[in-house]
């Protein structure tokens, strides 16, 4: 009988990362781990396994199934507030233009333009797609004539991982299911 774990490339079997009370440490990007570090995390007693795949991997005196759920043995504090990087952007943006609301050829966007005295925090950037970009040019929001939909501002972790529970990854292992928590219904 066929089973894909059996077949997959070790490569293919990455391990779920929970913290210490069962949560996974990020939704987006999701907290997974090469099989490499998890079975060496295995050995160091750092981590519990919570589910394993079918897929082994053996030495010369050793079978060992491996992890696709694993917890911490020590709780990780997250940290109040996100990188301040351009993927994060889009994410507290939700992957959206926030002058036009469209989701494609999306750039980074001064609100007050560098050349007027504005800098590149939090506060003063935005997601724009590359037309509203464009057509924003070296002007404020308010010069161009161009509202924001929502206010830019600095996002908790908290805020973040919300915001990626919207954007599931292509790949979810059955095994996964249970610690994981997706928002299937997006805003229209």
């Amino acid at each position: 009988m066929y089973h894909p774990d059996l077949i997959r490339h070790p490569d293919g079997c990455p391990a779920l990362v929970l913290n210490a009370d069962y949560t996974p440490l990020s939704y987006y990007p999701l907290s997974v781990w090469p099989w490499q570090t998890a079975i060496k995390a295995v050995f160091l007693d750092r981590v519990d396994i919570v589910a394993e795949y079918e897929r082994e991997v053996r030495s010369p005196t050793r079978r060992v199934k491996l992890p696709s759920v694993i917890a911490l043995k020590s709780y990780v504090r997250p940290s109040a507030f996100p990188a301040f990087t351009r993927f994060n952007v889009f994410l507290r943006d939700k992957f959206s233009c926030q002058y036009c609301g469209c989701g494609n050829e999306l750039t980074f966007d001064h609100i007050v333009p560098r050349a007027q005295g504005g800098r590149t925090t939090w506060e003063n950037v935005a997601t724009a797609c590359a037309p509203c970009n464009l057509k924003k040019g070296g002007r404020t929001p308010k010069q161009a004539h161009m509202p924001l939909h929502i206010a830019a501002i600095r996002p908790t972790s908290w805020q973040m991982q919300e915001h990626g529970r919207r954007f599931p990854p292509n790949y979810l292992h059955d095994t996964w299911h249970d610690w994981l928590y997706w928002d299937v219904e997006l805003e229209a």
